[in-house]
């Protein structure tokens, strides 16, 4: 104690003064910019990625400089922003001063389907043939256009198809925006009686219980991927005190699947009267709709038809909020879109509780799946026999087929559910390629395993025995078609890469055991008991779905297919 030293006036007075916060501060030239971007409303943290967004769109990339006058303007610190910003794939931080933003960038289709169609070489010839450092060249996951494999995205204008010298006419053409396709716009949906169920509902001539009855008898299930009763979810959230939201997971990123992209694009305001069904049938405060950020035709036309919604006041302003992904899979999982929407990393929540408990904002949430929604107003008005009679095989209702890969007829195919694979081979698809002979088939998109074409005798519906025995499940109905010219090891490397990608980092399991699943398939001979402990850790301690069914492909590809692999116990 004799050698401390008081803190007396005239100490403090000798301490070294700070004169200004602690923390990099930001210059006022990047302040106005940002706020000239992202305007100058009330800034809400939940609206970090929207920002983000803008920023980027407008710049290229996500500039140092500008992170920094985006935390301090919505009041946030900075590593919270970068957390943000690094964990989805879309967005570019530039954190050199000098460095310029490519000009563009052009990101092809890794996927399994592209790469059967050789997105391998594409990527390859463009690195080779391109001489252009402004321009970005980049490999993405699915793209929901599986239909027209190879595809390419260069700047938001996707090229089908696509070959080298296509990309090359776009780049020189300098249009890089997005092309709507055609589809039913507000005037046509109204003429075709188009949002008279919403009214009858709205005063009261028909009440939510009548719609429950009809929906549940319907035997509607969700078409996202688990196939829980649609009506049951309305149940379960109307079992808890408001305020309550709607959240539509159009955030479409299974390997395979196009489905949800192929109705927004094509009838967007069935789909928008389903919603707001959807919405009365809870009674939700807000809705929103979580759209990926490859799908920017379908945003575009979201965002149109919703401004005209309001215009004629069919619905309140500000009621359906659209909320753009930034590339992240795992987004997909209805609490990690959730926690994306309010401007967070897209990390899966652990439950309980579950979001129809606490949701968004802290509030009991519906979450639907776009398909599920834009059948309800068709189910209502022509009865529940209508959906539930079109099954066979003993099921019931139908589903909406992403068929993709060796078919001469890929696309969306609604057929019954209870078909088999080798019914939608040959009645819907076309049949077989020429030269190709059928070999395996995804039933549910990566994480729903591989069958051999010996098994294509199996219902395809939810929660079928025989599909479950075999370790898969029909998932999103993406339906990829293998031939005998597809070696069963490159397609399992390449949907266990994808899972190594698209792992969010939260859990171990995951984010370790898909690194180290994919670094021994990558050895010429793979290690038996090695690769079955690492499934059997996964599956049982993951935190979400995309850990627990990452090694399906892997251990259908052992059970069926050892005889193509070099095995060491």
């Amino acid at each position: 104690m004799e050698k401390f030293i008081s803190q007396t006036h005239l100490s403090i007075k000798k301490k070294k003064k700070r004169w200004t916060p602690k923390g990099r501060q930001s210059d006022s030239k990047s302040l106005n910019q940002v706020r000239e971007v992202i305007g100058d409303d009330s800034y809400s943290r939940f609206l970090l990625i929207e920002y983000l967004h803008l920023l980027n769109d407008k710049f290229g990339a996500l500039l140092d400089n500008h992170l920094v006058a985006l935390s301090e303007i919505i009041n946030i610190p900075l590593s919270e922003v970068y957390e943000v910003t690094t964990f989805y794939a879309h967005f570019k931080v530039i954190k050199d001063p000098n460095k310029k933003p490519p000009n563009i960038t052009i990101r092809v289709c890794e996927s399994l389907t592209c790469e059967m169609f050789g997105s391998k070489k594409l990527i390859e010839d463009l690195k080779l043939q391109n001489t252009d450092q402004q321009i970005e060249i980049l490999t993405g996951p699915c793209m929901g256009r599986c239909q027209n494999a190879p595809t390419v995205c260069v700047g938001k204008k996707y090229v089908d198809n696509a070959s080298v010298e296509d990309i090359f006419k776009v780049l020189k053409a300098k249009n890089f925006k997005s092309e709507l396709p055609t589809y039913s716009n507000l005037k046509e949906y109204l003429d075709g009686k188009g949002y008279n169920l919403l009214e009858k509902i709205r005063n009261k001539k028909i009440s939510i219980n009548e719609i429950k009855t009809i929906i549940e008898k319907s035997n509607l299930k969700g078409k996202g991927g688990a196939g829980f009763p649609t009506s049951k979810k309305w149940d379960f959230v109307l079992s808890n005190p408001g305020p309550r939201y709607l959240a539509i997971n159009a955030d479409e990123g299974e390997v395979g699947t196009f489905k949800d992209r192929y109705y927004l694009e094509k009838d967007p305001h069935r789909f928008i009267e389903g919603v707001l069904i959807s919405g009365e049938a809870i009674g939700a405060h807000e809705i929103y709709i979580y759209l990926r950020d490859e799908y920017p035709a379908a945003m575009e036309i979201l965002k149109k038809e919703i401004f005209e919604l309001e215009k004629n006041e069919i619905i309140k302003k500000d009621y359906i909020n659209i909320r753009r992904g930034a590339g992240a899979y795992i987004c997909g999982e209805e609490s990690a879109m959730i926690e994306s929407i309010e401007g967070k990393r897209g990390l899966p929540r652990h439950r309980p509780p579950y979001v129809a408990q606490v949701g968004l904002f802290g509030k009991p949430t519906l979450v639907n799946n776009v398909e599920t929604v834009y059948w309800l107003r068709d189910i209502i008005e022509r009865g529940s026999n209508w959906y539930s009679n079109q099954g066979k095989n003993d099921r019931r209702g139908f589903h909406s087929f992403s068929v993709s890969g060796r078919v001469k007829k890929p696309g969306v195919k609604i057929a019954p559910a209870g078909i088999t694979v080798k019914e939608l081979i040959d009645d819907y698809s076309g049949g077989m390629l020429e030269g190709h002979i059928f070999k395996a088939y995804l039933p549910g998109g990566a994480s729903g395993g591989i069958l051999p074409a010996s098994l294509d005798n199996i219902p395809l519906d939810y929660g079928v025995k025989e599909l479950e025995d075999e370790g898969c499940f029909l998932g999103s109905a993406a339906i990829v078609i293998l031939s005998d010219r597809d070696k069963m090891r490159d397609v399992g490397l390449n949907l266990m890469h994808f899972f190594e990608d698209e792992s969010c980092g939260q859990c171990t399991p995951c984010r370790v055991g898909t690194e180290k699943t994919v670094k021994e398939m990558k050895e010429k001979n793979w290690s038996l008991s090695k690769l079955k402990d690492l499934s059997l850790v996964m599956s049982d301690a993951s935190i979400c779905g995309l850990g627990q069914a990452a090694t399906n492909p892997l251990n259908s590809i052992i059970k069926h297919f050892s005889k193509e692999l070099k095995l060491n116990e």
